[in-house]
């Protein structure tokens, strides 16, 4: 228990490309909408359509295509939390108390679990599942009247529209902004490999996933194959080069220097000025593949190289078959949320459905370790929002001043989340107060307190269930991990033993993918209180076997 409930690390600043653009578009969008309504005098119905430009916070720094599918999948769901959540409110009236409110938290702890499901399955990181939830809850608990479900479904409607509409707009400026920032994320990271001394390790994983990211995000495969042809630009070329860096068994002399150079390139690739070169100098990048030099593959050839590039372009590989594995963390949130909002409610305190929504946070989490961590992280940070929170209301701003307020306080909340989420949670705690007090305006005093008191609640109920509800499966996500990079480092020694360079890329990108998933398989089950109990020596072996053979595949040997 003492392992699992480490918050080591819960206070660290991560480095985040591109967060002052996505900050800049959450709140743009939140206050189209919402602006208009304002100085119409309909300030307390412009909630339902902030809560619909929630739908901005997914697919961040995704490509242009796939993130209009993301926001548009994200935009249809936000907008059916807040419909459906306005129906339930209006025809089970929870604000009357007695059956109503019950159903209201069991309904709201069903949809915290569909979510949690959801967003896992696919690999949504962020807020997701917690900002579906919060539409819900938000929307059910509204006071709704029967003839309010449309308007307000269409008011979501049209923020989810405005967001979808900001976050694809910008292909139209930087059409390739999202994949220079995961190029650039590569570069980092095989950087802090090159200046740690290489080998296995954190480094050498972080650098593995991010360099494959950069794949992903390209839509190409390592560059084992065959000549890139028309897409041997820039960033591929940075991302090749990043590669041959990773498959290498020992950084090259000057990995110091090189180190440097990659974080020169870096700051050019996520800066929004371009030069004449977006090459940091004498960066020994592979030379362009002249037009028309890739030569004609084999069909056996072409097909190594479709498998391969599923493997990379894969929204979820490593997710594949681990099904059941997502069933517990859901099944903890469902527990959580109805345990924090059922307590909530029979202790009277008012805005019981932020008791939920705190529990969903701490549990919106990999393990019972990432839930201590974010337990510390909302504790912390609500204590510093309230005091903020506090400070705003007691101006008893005007309903256009609280939406301006609000707008600022979600631009602060999507730059500082990214970075650590206690930070997030210093800024969503005021932008909660504000919301409650645009729609349904109240004492301050009385909303600070039952923030405070449903925050405790809700972060003590999700630690609980965290602890209580055990996460075996992970154990066994761990060991189909180790056995699956055992296949593929087998898989690999019969390619090099037979010769045929055709299933090169497929054994490579194979390895790469299973000695990812390995390690994160690994880390996931440490962090809970049933361990995987897979050696920790032979993890280890099974690493290195994998990023021997990486560096003999890349070589040809």
């Amino acid at each position: 228990m003492t392992r699992a409930l480490s918050p080591r690390g819960a206070l660290a600043l991560q480095n985040v490309d591109g967060a002052l653009s996505f900050a800049l578009r959450a709140a743009l969008a939140m206050a189209l909408p919402s602006l208009p309504m304002a100085l119409a005098g309909r300030a307390d119905e412009a909630v339902y359509a902030m809560l619909g430009s929630f739908t901005t916070t997914f697919g961040r720094n995704q490509p242009y295509g796939r993130r209009a599918r993301v926001l548009a999948l994200a935009a249809v769901a936000m907008t059916a939390c807040v419909g459906c959540g306005s129906g339930l409110g209006a025809w089970v009236r929870p604000q009357d108390g007695g059956a109503g409110a019950v159903v209201v938290v069991m309904t709201t702890a069903l949809v915290a679990g569909v979510a949690k499901f959801a967003c896992d399955a696919t690999r949504l990181s962020g807020l997701g599942a917690v900002l579906l939830l919060f539409s819900f809850a938000v929307a059910a608990n509204g006071s709704p009247a029967p003839s309010d479900v449309l308007p307000y479904t269409g008011l979501a409607a049209v923020g989810a529209a405005v967001a979808w509409t900001l976050g694809v707009s910008g292909r139209l400026i930087h059409p390739d902004r999202p994949q220079r920032i995961a190029v650039a994320a590569a570069l980092r990271e095989v950087a802090d490999l090159m200046e740690s001394g290489g080998g296995t390790g954190p480094h050498r994983h972080q650098a593995t996933a991010a360099v494959l990211q950069a794949y992903r995000t390209l839509g190409l495969m390592p560059p084992t194959a065959a000549g890139r042809g028309a897409r041997s630009d820039t960033v591929v070329r940075l991302t090749d080069f990043s590669w041959s860096l990773l498959v290498r068994a020992a950084p090259p002399p000057d990995a110091a220097a090189l180190a440097v150079r990659l974080r020169v390139q870096v700051r050019l690739l996520v800066g929004r000025r371009r030069g004449r070169s977006d090459l940091a100098p004498e960066l020994p990048l592979p030379p362009l593949a002249p037009p028309g030099a890739v030569a004609p593959r084999a069909p056996e050839e072409r097909a190594a190289e479709e498998r391969a590039a599923e493997l990379v372009t894969g929204p979820s590989h490593g997710a594949r078959g681990h099904g059941p594995v997502l069933l517990v963390p859901a099944l903890r949130m469902v527990l959580g949320t109805g345990l924090a909002g059922g307590t909530a409610l029979f202790l009277g305190v008012g805005h019981s459905y932020w008791a939920a929504i705190s529990a969903a946070a701490v549990l919106h989490s990999v393990n019972v370790r990432t839930a201590a961590q974010r337990a510390v992280q909302r504790t912390l940070g609500t204590i510093v929002g309230l005091v903020l929170g506090f400070g705003l209301l007691a101006l008893d701003p005007a309903p256009m001043v609280l939406v301006l307020l609000i707008v600022s306080l979600e631009f602060l909340l999507e730059y500082g989340v990214a970075r650590n989420y206690a930070l997030g949670v210093v800024f969503v705690t005021p932008l909660a107060l504000l919301l409650s007090d645009l729609a349904t305006p109240g004492a301050a005093d009385a909303l600070v307190g039952d923030r405070a008191v449903s925050s405790a609640l809700g972060i003590v109920a999700g630690l609980l269930c965290a602890l209580v509800v055990v996460h075996a499966r992970a154990a066994l996500r761990a060991q189909r991990a180790l056995a699956a990079c055992t296949a593929a480092c087998e898989a690999a020694e019969q390619a090099l033993t037979d010769g045929i360079r055709s299933s090169y890329p497929f054994a490579q990108t194979h390895l790469a993918a299973a000695a990812v998933e390995l390690r994160e398989a690994d880390d996931a089950a440490a962090g809970e209180l049933w361990p995987a109990e897979i050696d920790p020596t032979e993890l280890a072996a099974a690493e290195q076997r994998a990023y021997r053979l990486l560096e003999r595949l890349a070589q040809g040997d």
